[in-house]
């Protein structure tokens, strides 16, 4: 009898494979290596080939496949390529949601989070790309709400939606802090009714045809009055804000600006374009903010 002939119990295929005797038994009671026939005591035995499946079967569990994918493959209900295909998709996936969840580790631990921080930030770990655009869609569409996007400020919907199809394979501690940082702006009810606020206005400010001001001065003086830590109110604030707009002003006007800067000026707006920012890979946001305000409490103290 040669090795084609030869029948062998699962103790013999266990020493030439070097599996367990207990693998090779749960498969043959799972189906996937069927005896060719039982012995006179009742014992399994098995031909040549199946060595061959042994080493096939393993193969395919140590990548990962589960014993129902082995099952199809071997009575030729899938082929290989087809199962390697959908393998490594599924791969793909999870390698994904390691690289996310191994951020998140890195960041709590550089930030020492508390626990609600670390809820959220594992909450929006597990969130798939769709799920974190869904969030951002709805805030968007609660916001712009009855302004369509053709409308004046229409474009500054699609703007405040833009997040990447995915995060990078290897995303910073910064872009996971961003996530965490933005789930939270979105979710929070005042934030969402000060958006509210400043779309509808700016909806309004449109349909008026109002001039716009010019944003370079302000930029320029007040943010250069505000590293310098001058006071609004001060005589030397006075001298700034008369290199900002034309000394003649009257105080209506005055006040009206002030007013209209105030509506448009908010930090947490600012800093949810500066998340956005940091998401989808952008130069860094200069925060402008507190220029903007300076000007407006400049226009109030000096009427």
């Amino acid at each position: 009898m040669n090795d084609r002939t030869q029948l062998f119990t699962i103790g013999q295929l266990s020493d030439r494979t070097g599996l367990s005797v207990r693998t090779i038994r749960f498969w043959s009671d799972s189906g996937i290596l069927p005896p060719t026939r039982r012995s006179a005591g009742g014992h399994r035995l098995y031909g040549a080939e199946a060595v061959a499946r042994l080493d096939l079967v393993r193969t395919l569990r140590e990548l990962g496949l589960g014993l129902d994918t082995v099952q199809r493959v071997l009575a030729g209900q899938a082929t290989m390529a087809e199962v390697a295909r959908t393998h490594a998709d599924a791969l793909d996936a999870e390698i994904r949601t390691l690289r996310m969840r191994r951020a998140v580790l890195r960041s709590i631990a550089r930030r020492g989070n508390t626990a609600e921080e670390m809820r959220l930030m594992h909450e929006m770990a597990r969130l798939s790309a769709r799920e974190r655009q869904r969030l951002i869609d709805d805030f968007v569409d609660r916001a712009f709400e009855g302004v369509g996007p053709e409308a004046p400020g229409g474009h500054i919907a699609q703007a405040m939606r833009r997040l990447p199809a995915e995060l990078p394979d290897e995303p910073t501690s910064e872009q996971v802090d961003a996530w965490i940082e933005l789930s939270g702006l979105i979710a929070d009810g005042g934030f969402r009714q000060r958006v509210r606020q400043i779309v509808v206005a700016g909806a309004q400010a449109a349909q008026e045809q109002r001039e716009p001001y010019d944003t370079a001065p302000i930029v320029e003086h007040a943010g250069g009055a505000v590293e310098a830590g001058i006071a609004p109110g001060s005589p030397e604030g006075g001298a700034v804000l008369e290199r900002i707009i034309a000394p003649d002003i009257p105080a209506g006007e005055r006040a009206r600006l002030a007013e209209e800067i105030e509506m448009f000026t908010d930090r947490r707006v600012e800093r949810y374009w500066q998340l956005m920012g940091i998401l989808n890979g952008c130069s860094p946001i200069p925060t402008v903010t507190p220029a903007f305000e300076w000007f407006a409490a400049a226009l109030r103290a000096h009427p």
